[in-house]
C-alpha cells in the first residue's frame, strides 16, 4: 500500500524513523507529570525521592536537581505520593492530567518527627495552565457527567469560540474530529464527524478552538479529540432507562404532543467494565438505544395515492358530472369555480422528525507488561430517520401528507488497534491502525424499481399550500471507507526539551451511487392519462412503469468510486523552562485525488467537436498532488504564581470535502445556464493564518479567569467559479477564490468551592467574508444578482454568545443549571415584489434575527443499596422556561411564523381545509419546546 506514496513522503518516513529509531509517544491521548521536590525549610532540592502515582504502577525518582517527570500518563485525576527517608510523606491530591498537557507540581517536604507521618496537599490550578500556549479546553469525565447535556456535541457547543458549530468564524467544514487521536471526519460533505461516542465512554474531551500544534492537521479552525475510557481492574456497571415528553404551553404551534404521552422519547443506556478471565486484560462495553418521535408532527390528511388539482377548475369531461365527496367550490374574483381534492387519510398525528438510533462501543485493553499496553476498539452507530433539510430536519410542506417520505439509513463501523510501548523512562512509542466504514443511503423502498412506487402524477398534487399526494423516489448511496496508519513519537531529551514526531498515511474509498427513477411512459400521452373510478371515488392514473436513468448519459447523476490518499508528517519541540513554555513545530501534508481532470474548462466533456482546433478539446491527465508545509509556534509565560500569559501563531491547511473534487464526475454540461457545478480534482487546499494572545489569572483558590483575543485570515476557500463553454453555456466549477476573516474575544470564568461550581463561557466575534457557502456566488449569478465585491457579515456572525453553568453536588444528590444567551444570527432582508426595493441588488446578511435565551436543568438523587451499588433517579428539563426561540426567520419580517403576504397570494389561494397562513406558520422555525426527561438507573 505504501508503494502508492510519492518518493518525497517515503524518504521523509525513512528519515524520521532512522532519526528517532522507535522511541516514540502516543502523543494525542496521554499527558505528563513534572515536579521538583525541595526541603520545606532550606529550599534545597532533595535527591532520590520516590514518586508514585497512586493506584498505578507509574513512578519516578528525583534527580540531582530534585526534579522528576513521568510521561505517558493517561488522562485522569490522580494522587501523587512523595516518600523520602527522614521526611514526612507528601500526597498531592487532585493532580489533573489532560491530553497533551504537562501537570507541574512543586512538592515541599518537612523532616519527620514521628515515623509514618504524611501530609496531604491539593495541586494548584496553575500546575496545568503553565504549559497552555493556545485556547484549549479539557473536559474530564466527571465534569461531563455533571452537565445538563446528552451528547459530546452538546459539550462542544458550550465552549467559548464555538457558535452554532462554527469554530472562531470558520465554516462547518473547518473542524477535525478525532477518537483516541485518530481522525473520524465525514469526508464527503466534510461537515461532521462520522462516529458518535457516548458521554459515559469518554475519559477526556479536548477542544482546541485556537492555534494547534503541528501534530494536528486537516483542519482550519479547531480540533476535537475524544479519549475513550479503558476497562478497569474491578467490575463496574450501570443500566438506565429514560423517557421524555414535551410539556409546552405552545401546543397550538407544536401540535400533536399529548402531555400524557410521557414515553414519547425513549432512551436506554448500559455500560459494563471489568477484568476478563486472563490476567491484565480489561474490557469496556457501552450501549445506547434511542427512539425519538420528536416535537414536530404532521396530520395524516392526504395519502400518497391521493390526487388534488386546485390550479384549474374541474374538467367534467374527464371527472364526470356527479359531485364527489372531495369536490369543493372556491370564489375566484366574481365567479365560483369547482375544484377537485382527495383526502382519504385518517387525520391522525404522525411524527415528522422521528429518529431511531443505537450506538455500541466495545474496548479490550491488554497490559501484559508494565511498559506495554495495547487495545482493540470497535464501535458501531446506526441511525434511521426521515429528517432532511430545514431546521430539525423538518419539511413543512409534508404537514398534511406525512407518509411516502424517503428514509435515511446511516451506519458507521469503526475499528481501532493501538499499541503503546514505554521503551525507557524518557521515551515511548505508539502505533495505531484504524478502519472506518461509513455507509449512508436514502430511499423509500430499498429497490428503486419496487412495484409499490406509484405514478409521478401524484407528486404534482397540492392543496392549501401543502403536498397532497405522491412519494419520494430514487435512491442515493454514499459509502466511505478509510484506512489510517499512524505512528507517533516522543522523546523527553532532558528536562527542557520534549521532541515529538510522527506520521499518518490515510487511504480513502468513496462510492457514490445516485439512482434516478422515471416512468418509462414519460413523454407519451399514456404517462399523464387518467380516469375517474366512481366505485373507488378517486382519480386513477395508468400503471406506473419505473426505469432507471443511465448515469453515464444524465448530467449531475453520479455513480463512481474514487480512491484518494494522503500523507502527513510533523516534528515538534516542546521547550519547558521554569517560567516559560515554547511549542515550536512544522507539519508536512501531501494529498492526491488519484483521478483525472479536464484540461479545457470550455469543453470539459468534449461534447463539442473541434477537429481542426485540438486546443479546444480536453485531455484527461492525472490530477496534481497538493503539498503544504505549515509552521506552528506557541509560547506561554508564567507571570507570578497565579497568572500565565500566552501567544501563538500558525499556518493551517485543509483540503475541501470530497464532493468538491468528484461531483458530476463525467464533466457533462447541460444546455441551460447555471444548471450544474462540476467537481475539480485540481482544487487546492484552503488555508488560514491565525494569531492569538491570552491571559489566565487565578484570583484565589478555585476562582480563575481566562481572556483570549484572536485574529484569522482565511484564504483560498472553496468556491464555485463560473466557466463558459464555447457555445456560451455558463456552469460552475469548484475552485479556490473566497476569502474571510474573523476576530474576537473569548472569556472563560471558572469557580469551584466545595460542592458549588460555576462556569462562564463568552464569545465576542466579528466574522466577515464574501460568501457563506461555496455556492453563494454561483447562485447569485444564476439569479441575476450582482456579485459581492466587499466583505459582509457571514451567516454565523453572531456578536455575543454566552453560557453560564452553576452546579451543586453532594455525595447523594446534585443539580446543574445552564443558561444560554445568543444575540442573534444574521439574515438577509427581503421585500415583496411590489416594493421598489425588491428590484435592487442588496448584500446578504444585512439584518439580525432576534436574540435567544435558553435554560437547561438536570438533577439526580442516589439511593445507596450497600457497597458501591445504588439506584439513581434523574430529572432533566431542557428549555426550562419554554421560550419560543426563533432559529429561522422570514426575510420580509425578520421573525418566525409571520411574513408579509403578496396580494396575488391571497387572490390565488384555494383550499377546503385550511387558510393561507397555515403554510406560513412553520413550527420548525422555532427551537425545541420544553422537554422533561425522567430516568431511573442502577449502578454498581
Amino acid at each position: 500500500m505504501f508503494s502508492r506514496l510519492p518518493s518525497i513522503p517515503l524518504k521523509l518516513i525513512s528519515i524520521l524513523y532512522l532519526l528517532i529509531a522507535g522511541n516514540f509517544l502516543f502523543a494525542q491521548t496521554t499527558g505528563k507529570i513534572f515536579g521538583i521536590v525541595t526541603d520545606a525549610n532550606s529550599g534545597d532540592p532533595l535527591i532520590g525521592v520516590n514518586i508514585l502515582i497512586e493506584g498505578t504502577g507509574m513512578g519516578a525518582s528525583t534527580d540531582g536537581s530534585g526534579e522528576f517527570f513521568i510521561i505517558n500518563v493517561p488522562p485522569a485525576k490522580y494522587e501523587v505520593r512523595a516518600e523520602y527517608i527522614g521526611y514526612q510523606s507528601v500526597i498531592v491530591a487532585d493532580v489533573q492530567v489532560s491530553v497533551n498537557r504537562t501537570a507541574s507540581i512543586p512538592i515541599k517536604m518537612k523532616e519527620a518527627v514521628v515515623e509514618g507521618q504524611e501530609v496531604v496537599v491539593v495541586a494548584e490550578k496553575i500546575s496545568l495552565k503553565k504549559d497552555q500556549t493556545a485556547s484549549v479546553k479539557n473536559v474530564s469525565a466527571e465534569q461531563i457527567a455533571a452537565l445538563p447535556v446528552e451528547t459530546v456535541d452538546d459539550v462542544i457547543q458550550m465552549q467559548a469560540g464555538v457558535v452554532e458549530g462554527h469554530f472562531r468564524g470558520g465554516r462547518l467544514t473547518d473542524v477535525s474530529y478525532l477518537v483516541d487521536g485518530v481522525q473520524i471526519d465525514e469526508g464527503f460533505s466534510g461537515q461532521s464527524n462520522s462516529l458518535e461516542v457516548e458521554t459515559e465512554a469518554v475519559q477526556d474531551l479536548e477542544v482546541i478552538t485556537g492555534t494547534f500544534n503541528a501534530e494536528y492537521g486537516r483542519a482550519l479552525s479547531g480540533i476535537v479529540n475524544v479519549v475513550t475510557k479503558d476497562g478497569s481492574d474491578k467490575f463496574h456497571g450501570s443500566v438506565s432507562g429514560h423517557a421524555s415528553n414535551y410539556l409546552t404551553a405552545n401546543d397550538d404551534i407544536f401540535i400533536g404532543n399529548s402531555s400524557s404521552d410521557f414515553d414519547r422519547n425513549q432512551d436506554f443506556k448500559m455500560q459494563l467494565t471489568g477484568p476478563l478471565l486472563m490476567k491484565n486484560v480489561y474490557f469496556l462495553v457501552n450501549y445506547r438505544y434511542q427512539d425519538t418521535k420528536g416535537h414536530l408532527n404532521g396530520i395524516n390528511r392526504f395519502l400518497p395515492d391521493n390526487y388534488s388539482d386546485l390550479n384549474a377548475p374541474i374538467d367534467t369531461n374527464q371527472i364526470g358530472e356527479s359531485v364527489t365527496p372531495w369536490d369543493f367550490y372556491a370564489n375566484v374574483g366574481d365567479n365560483e369555480e369547482r375544484y377537485y381534492s382527495e383526502n382519504t387519510g385518517d387525520n391522525s398525528f404522525i411524527p415528522l422528525t422521528w429518529q431511531k438510533e443505537y450506538s455500541f462501543l466495545g474496548k479490550l485493553t491488554f497490559k501484559p507488561f508494565t511498559r506495554l499496553k495495547f487495545s482493540v476498539l470497535f464501535s458501531r452507530d446506526n441511525i434511521e430517520t426521515p429528517r432532511g433539510g430545514g431546521n430539525h430536519g423538518y419539511d413543512h410542506s409534508y404537514k398534511y401528507k406525512p407518509l411516502g417520505r424517503a428514509i435515511t439509513h446511516a451506519n458507521t463501523d469503526f475499528y481501532l488497534f493501538q499499541l503503546n510501548h514505554l521503551i525507557s523512562r524518557s521515551m515511548f512509542h505508539d502505533f495505531k491502525v484504524s478502519y472506518t466504514n461509513n455507509a449512508s443511503a436514502r430511499y423509500l423502498y430499498e429497490d428503486p424499481l419496487d412495484p409499490r412506487y406509484i405514478s409521478d402524477n401524484y407528486n404534482r398534487s397540492s392543496a392549501g399550500g401543502f403536498r397532497a399526494g405522491g412519494q419520494d423516489r430514487g435512491r442515493t448511496d454514499t459509502d466511505q471507507k478509510n484506512y489510517n496508519f499512524k505512528y507517533d513519537i516522543t522523546w523527553q531529551v532532558n528536562k527542557q526539551h520534549s521532541l515529538k514526531s510522527g506520521f499518518i498515511y490515510t487511504t480513502h474509498e468513496i462510492y457514490r451511487d445516485e439512482q434516478i427513477v422515471r416512468n418509462s411512459l414519460e413523454g407519451t400521452p399514456d404517462a399523464t392519462d387518467f380516469y375517474y373510478d366512481p366505485v373507488l371515488e378517486r382519480v386513477v392514473f395508468n400503471e406506473y412503469q419505473p426505469e432507471l436513468f443511465d448515469p453515464q448519459t444524465v448530467v449531475g447523476v453520479d455513480q463512481y468510486t474514487r480512491k484518494p490518499y494522503e500523507f502527513a508528517a510533523y516534528l515538534q519541540d516542546k521547550m519547558e523552562f521554569t517560567d516559560m513554555v515554547i511549542n515550536l513545530g512544522v507539519r508536512y501534508d501531501y494529498f492526491n485525488a488519484n483521478t483525472v481532470y479536464p484540461t479545457q474548462l470550455r469543453n470539459p466533456a468534449n461534447q463539442l467537436s473541434f477537429p481542426n482546433n485540438p486546443e479546444r478539446m480536453s485531455e484527461y491527465p492525472d490530477a496534481d498532488p497538493q503539498i503544504q508545509v505549515s509552521p506552528r509556534f506557541g509560547l506561554s509565560y508564567k507571570v507570578g504564581n497565579r497568572a500565565v500569559l500566552r501567544f501563538s501563531y500558525g499556518h493551517f491547511f485543509q483540503m475541501p470535502p470530497f464532493f468538491a473534487m468528484f461531483q458530476n464526475y463525467k464533466f457533462l454540461v447541460p444546455p441551460n445556464d447555471f444548471s450544474v457545478i462540476n467537481g475539480n480534482p485540481q482544487i487546492k487546499a484552503e488555508r488560514t493564518v491565525q494569531y492569538e494572545m491570552g491571559l489566565w489569572q487565578e484570583f484565589m483558590d478555585g476562582l480563575s479567569l481566562e481572556v483570549s483575543v484572536y485574529y484569522r485570515d482565511i484564504y483560498d476557500l472553496q468556491t464555485a467559479i463560473i466557466a463558459t463553454t464555447y457555445n456560451q453555456i455558463k456552469y460552475g466549477v469548484y475552485s479556490n477564490k473566497d476569502y474571510g476573516n474573523a476576530k474576537g474575544l473569548e472569556v472563560k470564568f471558572d469557580f469551584n468551592r466545595g460542592p458549588f461550581s460555576a462556569y462562564l463561557n463568552y464569545t465576542l466575534q466579528f466574522t466577515r467574508g464574501n460568501a457563506d457557502t461555496p455556492n453563494s456566488g454561483f447562485d447569485r449569478a444564476g439569479n441575476n444578482q450582482d456579485p459581492i465585491t466587499r466583505l459582509v457579515p457571514l451567516a454565523w456572525d453572531q456578536r455575543h454568545t454566552a453560557n453560564v453553568t452553576t452546579g451543586y453536588h453532594q455525595q447523594r444528590w446534585g443539580t446543574s443549571l445552564t443558561t444560554y444567551y445568543n444575540s442573534g444570527l444574521p439574515y438577509t432582508i427581503g421585500f415583496i415584489s411590489q416594493n421598489p426595493l425588491a428590484k435592487q441588488s442588496i448584500d446578504p446578511n444585512n439584518g439580525v434575527r432576534p436574540s435567544s435565551i435558553d435554560m437547561d436543568l438536570t438533577g439526580y438523587y442516589d439511593f445507596p443499596m450497600g457497597g458501591n451499588k445504588k439506584i439513581r433517579l434523574s430529572l432533566s428539563v431542557y428549555n426550562l422556561l419554554d421560550r419560543l426561540n426563533e432559529e429561522t426567520v422570514y426575510s420580509t419580517t425578520g421573525r418566525a411564523y409571520t411574513r408579509i403576504l403578496n396580494p396575488t397570494e391571497e387572490l390565488t389561494f384555494r383550499s377546503n381545509y385550511n387558510n393561507l397562513f397555515d403554510s406560513i406558520e412553520n413550527p420548525g422555525m422555532y427551537a425545541v419546546p420544553r422537554e422533561v426527561k425522567l430516568g431511573v438507573g442502577f449502578s454498581f
